[in-house]
C-alpha cells in the first residue's frame, strides 16, 4: 500500500485538480455557451440599419474589427483579467462585489453586524492587508463612505439594481432564447405549418428545461457541455475553412484603423449599428455572474448596457478599497471602459421603445420590493434595539422571590435578531405568563457578508448573567450562500455548542459591552463538524407504536460524550447535568410574531410603505428556517406591535 498517496495533503491536491477540471468542463455548458452563441446574429443585425457594403469590403472589415476589439476589451481584458480577480471567495456578480466592499469599508447594511464577524476566516482571506492608518491608500474614500449614510444607501441601491437586473433578465431570457431558436424552423416548412408548430414546440422545450432545473446547475452543466463543445468545434472548423476558401485576407480587419474608417463612412447609421455589435458580448456578464442563447436585439442590448456600467462602478471601488491601488487606477478603469460602454449604451437607447423597457420595468419592480423589505427590517430592528430590556432587569427578575416566577423543566429558546440585551418579546412574555424554562437560550440566527461560514466558526456562545441562572446567548452565523440545516440537526448543534462552551470554559473571545461582563461571547464549533468537542447522543424513550399513538414530541434520553482528555470541575459537571435534564424534558421555541405599524405623524409615503407594503411582504414571506418543521406543541408565538 502506498501510504504517501493516502496522506491528506495528496488527497487534497488530487481533489483540487479534479475539481478544477470538472468545473472547466461544466463551464462550457453553463457560462461559455452564452459567449459561444453571442456573435451569431451580429452581421445580420448590424447591416439591418441600411448599411450597404461596397466592393472593397471596408464595411465588412470594419464590423469584423469592431467585433474583434469588443470581444478583446470587454470579455477578455475587463472580465477575465480584471473583474474575475475580484471574486468573493469564489462567488461572483454585483452582490459579491458589494460584499467585498462591506468587509473592507465597514458599510454593511446588516443591522446586527458585529466586530466579531470580521474575524471569520472567509473575511481574513481578502482582508489580511487591510490596515486602518491615515497613510494607507484609499483611506480617505473609506472614511468618507463610513461617515455618510447617504453614500452607503446609494451603494446598496447600486448593488440591488445589479441583482434585480439579473433577475429581470432571467424572467425573459429562457422564453426569448428558445423562441428565437425555434423560429429557425420556418426555413424548413411552410408559413402555414410553422405558425401552428412554433408555440407548442417552445412550450414543450421550456417545460423540459424547467423540469430539469431542480437537479442543479452542476448536472445541467454536464448535460449541455458536450453540446456546446461539439458546437464550438463545428463552428470553428467551418470558420477556418471559409477563411481559406473565400477570403484569406480577413486578417486585415484586426487593426482598429478599420473601425475609424467604418464609422467615418457610415456616420449616424454606423453609430446606430453598434447595438448589433453589442450582441457579441451578451455573455460577458455571465462569466462573472455564473462564476459560482441569443434573444431578440431590443432586449439583449438593454440587458447588457445596464449590467456593464454597474460592474464598472463597483469594480472601481474594489480597486481602491480592496486591492489598495491608487485612485488613478480606478479613474483610468472607469474612463477607459466607461467610454466604450457609453458608446454602446447611447446606440441601444434607440431600441428602448421597441420593447427593451419590459426587463427594465421588471428590474425596478424587484428593486422596489427588495428595498422595501430592507427598509422595514432595519426599522423593526431599530425598534428592538430601542425597546430591549437590560440584563440587570432580567437578573432582578430572577433574583426576586416575591414576583412568583416559576422555572419549568426544559430548554426555552428565545428567537431574536438582537446580538446583545434581552428582547422585548421576552419581557412581554414573562409579564403575561410569569414562568420560563430552567435553561434559557437567547438565539440569534443572522447573515454575515461572506459566502460561507465554516462550521467550526458557526456559533458564538456566552452567558447572560451569573452561571447559576442558566441563561445563555447563542449567535448562529450563516453566509449568503450557506444552506440552513433542518430543525433536528440544528437543535443538536445548538445544544452541543452550549455543552462545549460549558466544558471548555475558555477565555472569552469577544465582548459585546465592555462595561458588562455578562455580554461576552466565544467561538464554539458545531458538533457535526468537530470530532474533538462534545458529542450528543439521543434515544427516544418510547417505541414507535407509543410515539404514533401519542403523536406528541416524545422525551429523549440524552448523553453528552466528552473528549478523552477532557477534565471539568464540579460546577461545570453540574451545569452539564442540568443541561442534559433540560434537553431530555424537551425544547420549546418562543418566537415573536410582530405587527409593524408606522408611528403617528409619519408621512403618507412611510405609512403606505410600512402599513401596507412591508406588512404584505411579512405576511407572505417564509419564516425562520429552524422553526418551519418544529411541532406546534413546541412552538409559542408572542405577538407584539412595533411602532416604527
Amino acid at each position: 500500500m502506498d501510504l504517501e498517496s493516502l496522506s491528506p495533503r495528496n488527497q487534497l491536491k488530487k481533489e483540487t485538480w479534479w475539481s478544477v477540471l470538472t468545473l472547466a468542463y461544466q463551464s462550457l455548458g453553463v457560462v461559455y455557451g452564452d459567449l459561444a452563441t453571442s456573435p451569431l446574429y451580429v452581421y445580420k443585425s448590424t447591416f439591418a440599419e441600411d448599411i450597404q457594403h461596397s466592393g472593397t469590403n471596408e464595411e465588412i472589415f470594419g464590423v469584423l474589427s469592431l467585433v474583434f476589439w469588443t470581444l478583446t476589451l470587454i470579455p477578455l481584458l475587463k472580465y477575465v483579467f480584471i473583474v474575475l480577480r475580484a471574486d468573493d471567495n469564489g462567488e461572483g456578480e454585483t452582490f459579491a462585489l458589494y460584499s467585498l466592499l462591506c468587509r473592507h469599508a465597514r458599510i454593511s447594511s446588516l443591522p446586527n453586524f458585529q466586530l466579531a464577524d470580521e474575524d471569520l476566516s472567509e473575511c481574513k482571506k481578502n482582508s489580511a492587508d487591510n490596515p486602518r492608518n491615515l497613510k494607507d491608500k484609499g483611506w480617505s474614500l473609506k472614511n468618507t463612505l463610513e461617515k455618510h449614510k447617504v453614500l452607503q444607501n446609494m451603494l446598496l441601491v447600486l448593488a440591488l439594481i445589479g441583482t434585480c437586473m439579473v433577475i429581470g433578465d432571467g424572467v425573459l431570457t429562457p422564453a426569448i432564447s428558445v423562441f428565437s431558436a425555434v423560429s429557425g424552423l420556418e426555413l424548413s416548412m411552410s408559413k402555414e405549418q410553422h405558425q401552428y408548430v412554433e408555440v407548442p414546440v417552445v412550450c414543450a422545450i421550456l417545460i423540459v428545461l424547467f423540469s430539469l432545473q431542480h437537479y442543479g446547475t452542476h448536472r445541467l452543466g454536464f448535460l449541455f457541455a458536450p453540446i456546446v463543445l461539439v458546437w464550438l468545434l463545428c463552428i470553428s472548423t467551418i470558420g477556418v475553412y471559409n477563411i481559406f476558401h473565400w477570403n484569406p485576407h480577413v486578417y486585415k480587419a484586426l487593426p482598429p484603423y478599420y473601425i475609424y474608417k467604418f464609422l467615418k463612412k457610415t456616420r449616424q447609421r454606423g453609430w446606430m449599428s453598434l447595438g448589433g455589435i453589442l450582441l457579441c458580448i451578451t455573455g460577458s456578464e455571465a462569466i462573472f455572474v455564473k462564476f459560482g442563447l441569443i434573444f431578440s436585439l431590443f432586449v439583449t442590448c438593454m440587458q447588457v448596457w445596464r449590467l456593464l456600467p454597474l460592474t464598472t462602478c463597483l469594480m472601481s471601488l474594489v480597486i481602491v478599497l480592496c486591492w489598495r491601488k491608487s485612485t488613478l487606477y480606478a479613474l483610468a478603469f472607469i474612463f477607459f471602459f466607461g467610454t466604450i460602454e457609453s458608446l454602446y449604451f447611447s446606440a441601444s437607447l434607440i431600441k428602448f421603445r421597441e420593447g427593451a423597457w419590459v426587463p427594465l420595468a421588471l428590474s425596478f419592480i424587484f428593486l422596489f420590493v427588495m428595498y422595501l423589505w430592507h427598509y422595514g427590517t432595519v426599522m423593526r430592528y431599530e425598534f428592538d434595539v430601542q425597546n430591549k430590556v437590560s440584563v440587570n432587569w432580567l437578573l432582578t427578575l430572577f433574583g426576586s422571590s416575591n414576583l412568583g416566577i416559576v422555572r419549568v423543566r426544559g430548554v426555552g429558546v428565545i428567537s431574536t435578531e438582537l446580538v446583545s440585551g434581552v428582547p422585548a418579546i421576552f419581557s412581554h412574555f414573562v409579564t403575561n405568563l410569569p414562568a420560563f424554562h430552567q435553561v434559557v437560550v437567547f438565539l440569534c440566527v443572522k447573515s454575515v457578508p461572506v459566502p460561507h461560514v465554516k462550521p467550526e466558526e458557526r456559533f458564538l456562545v456566552g452567558r447572560v448573567g451569573p452561571k447559576e441562572y442558566r441563561l445563555y446567548r447563542c449567535i448562529a452565523r450563516y453566509g449568503y450562500r450557506d444552506v440552513h440545516k433542518d430543525d433536528v440537526e440544528f437543535e443538536q448543534d445548538l445544544v452541543c455548542s452550549i455543552a462545549e462552551f460549558i466544558r471548555s470554559d475558555k477565555a472569552f473571545d469577544y465582548e459585546l459591552d465592555p462595561g458588562n461582563e455578562s455580554e461576552r461571547l466565544t467561538v464554539v464549533a458545531a458538533s457535526s463538524s468537530s470530532l474533538e468537542g462534545v458529542q450528543i447522543y439521543e434515544d427516544d424513550c418510547l417505541d414507535e407504536r407509543e410515539q404514533w399513538s401519542l403523536r406528541l414530541r416524545v422525551n429523549k434520553r440524552v448523553r453528552f460524550v466528552l473528549p478523552e482528555s477532557s477534565r471539568i470541575d464540579r460546577s461545570a459537571e453540574e451545569e452539564l447535568t442540568e443541561l442534559t435534564e433540560a434537553r431530555e424534558a424537551g425544547m420549546a421555541f418562543i418566537m415573536g410574531h410582530s405587527y409593524v405599524r408606522a408611528k403617528a405623524g409619519s408621512s403618507v409615503v412611510k405609512k403606505m410603505a410600512i402599513n401596507f407594503g412591508y406588512d404584505f411582504l411579512r405576511r407572505n414571506s417564509r419564516g425562520l428556517c429552524y422553526g418551519l418543521s418544529t411541532p406546534h406543541a413546541s412552538t409559542l408565538e408572542v405577538g407584539m406591535v412595533y411602532i416604527v
